[in-house]
């Protein structure tokens, strides 16, 4: 199995003020320079503070990358409101989330948009997070693994193969975020097993193991041991820890070490 290099990526959503958002990544930066060479760390601050937290990052030269939330697939045009990729690059991101949970479920996109998405952040040579997970009612009707197929299968369509090794998938039970209730390490190493198993039969061996799947429900001090402990969960994408520098770090000191 190929060794993969450990990622943890902070989500930040809807939180932050420009000044706490500053403060925030500074902190969690200087505590991530000694680890640039075990581990790949990224926060995704809301649109309006990439500029300041990309600057803030620049200057102190920090191994700690920039992501965005989200991006529309158009490259520019009439679309109110939305951001393109070349404003994305203009701000020196790196990643770009695609197929958040809360945009599928609270904002209707569907797999089609996710996957032109994934597809134009990729194109644009940006690293693409690619998220994936059930609710709580398709849980308990056995349908995680019918749900996450559906889910990668369509956004994987149009990735070209030489755009793989800048796509992460995220595995994001919905069930567990924001709850406090997180998947236990063996239901995490299932899902997190089983998507490995499709992208083999989609992608190739060889792409499918190098191919890093994070864990993306509640993530915690407490149980990250546990979790980045499981030989497909090769690091997790963050959200309420994320906001807190020290949860955060003490996250990515678990999964560098993992």
């Amino acid at each position: 199995m190929a060794k993969r290099r450990p990622m943890v990526v902070g989500n930040w959503k809807m939180n932050t003020d420009r000044a706490s958002a500053l403060r925030l990544a500074l902190d969690v930066a200087a505590g991530v320079d000694s680890l640039r060479a075990e581990i790949d760390t990224g926060v995704c601050p809301p649109f309006v503070y990439l500029d300041a937290v990309g600057r803030a990052l620049a200057a102190a030269n920090s191994a700690l990358a920039l992501g965005a939330q989200d991006m529309y697939f158009e490259p520019n045009g009439a679309f109110t409101g939305e951001i393109s990729a070349e404003m994305l690059r203009d701000l020196s991101c790196t990643y770009v989330l695609t197929g958040h949970s809360e945009r599928r479920h609270v904002l209707g996109e569907s797999d089609e948009m996710v996957a032109r998405k994934t597809e134009a952040v990729l194109d644009a040579g940006l690293h693409c997070i690619l998220c994936v997970g059930e609710t709580l009612e398709q849980r308990k009707a056995n349908q995680t693994n019918e749900v996450n197929e559906r889910r990668a299968r369509a956004a994987l369509k149009g990735v070209k193969p030489s755009s793989l090794s800048r796509l992460t998938i995220a595995y994001e039970p919905v069930w567990a975020i924001g709850t406090g209730v997180s998947a236990t390490p063996a239901d995490a190493q299932d899902a997190h097993e089983r998507i490995r198993d499709l992208l083999v039969r989609v992608v190739g061996q060889d792409a499918a193991q190098s191919m890093r799947i994070l864990y993306g429900g509640s993530v915690k001090p407490s149980n990250a041991a546990e979790l980045f402990a499981q030989p497909d969960v090769d690091g997790g994408l963050i959200g309420g820890a994320s906001l807190n520098a020290e949860d955060f770090l003490s996250i990515i000191r678990t999964a560098a070490a993992s």
